[in-house]
């Protein structure tokens, strides 16, 4: 019985494509993936360095496993076709679109990503950060096999929801739990938006506790102090692991006996329960490689 493939992306850290000093050091960081960006934490007469920052560090390369993403500026924008051109040639591993609310803005990213002579194996990551977007995700990510993570806006998406994106983020609950449902529904991984209280240890440590509960797969973050803790909270126990090893047991000693269901500490399980502990363990696998 094999595992699926997954990929860790429980940290994924804003770096901004101005800031040389942060995209060199991001080599030495241990986030899942790195999300190098053009667009709203470059000011408009530093994006074209930034640009030329960004592609001179992903050529160089040195981020070990980790994932290198390029936030684009809107396409309708007046950096967004130098943008994705660049991203193309540069060896990232996605491009990220930004303010995503239509399904044709991912047909023509594509589009310019294979005109730019991008590798097949470039992928789309998307932003969720407008009412519109988070309403019709549905459609957005329909028959797009590119398309591999959703990222929630959160700081944008409260501001327009006239919410909080801090606290118990009530007012979220819906958007995120909608986004979640969306994505699983099409097979691509979702990150929580970024918590802005730099200092608010506790609170951002209940942001990942409800966005693990929720059931997304990661958070976005915007300073290296916050990867520890995202790591632990949307990472793997060794509790965990080890009891999804003896659901798997069980029920390869089930099935040779021809059994549809067993018992494990008490509780049943199924195939479902058996899937789940298959995605425990390759996840486990894969950050411990």
């Amino acid at each position: 019985m094999k595992t699926a493939s997954v990929r860790p992306r429980r940290s994924v850290l804003y770096v901004p494509g101005s800031n040389m000093r942060a995209l060199q050091k991001a080599r030495d960081l241990s986030a899942d993936a790195f999300i190098f960006d053009l667009e709203d934490a470059v000011a408009p007469e530093a994006k074209n360095q930034a640009r030329d920052n960004v592609v001179a560090a992903c050529r160089q390369g040195g981020y070990g496993d980790s994932e290198v993403i390029i936030r684009i500026n809107e396409l309708a924008t007046q950096w967004g076709p130098d943008d994705i051109t660049a991203a193309a040639s540069s060896g990232a591993t996605a491009v990220l679109l930004p303010k995503v609310e239509a399904a044709d803005s991912l047909k023509i990213a594509l589009e310019r990503l294979d005109d730019a002579g991008a590798p097949s194996g470039m992928n789309l990551w998307i932003m969720a950060e407008t009412p519109r977007g988070v309403l019709d995700l549905d459609r957005i990510m329909a028959d797009q096999p590119r398309l591999k993570v959703v990222v929630m806006g959160t700081s944008d998406l409260a501001r327009d929801l006239r919410v909080s994106s801090l606290g118990e983020r009530l007012g979220l609950m819906h958007a995120l739990g909608h986004s979640v449902l969306a994505a699983r529904a099409h097979g691509v991984d979702i990150i929580d938006g970024v918590h802005l209280a730099l200092d608010d240890t506790e609170g951002f440590r209940r942001a990942c506790e409800q966005g693990r509960e929720l059931g997304l797969d990661g958070k976005s973050l915007i300073h290296p102090r916050q990867i520890e803790i995202a790591n632990a909270y949307f990472g793997v126990t060794e509790e965990q692991v080890e009891l999804a090893r003896e659901i798997v047991t069980a029920w390869q000693t089930a099935r040779a006996e021809q059994r549809g269901v067993t018992v494990v500490r008490g509780q049943l399980v199924e195939q479902l329960h058996v899937d789940d502990a298959l995605r425990v363990i390759a996840l486990h696998d894969a950050i411990r490689t």
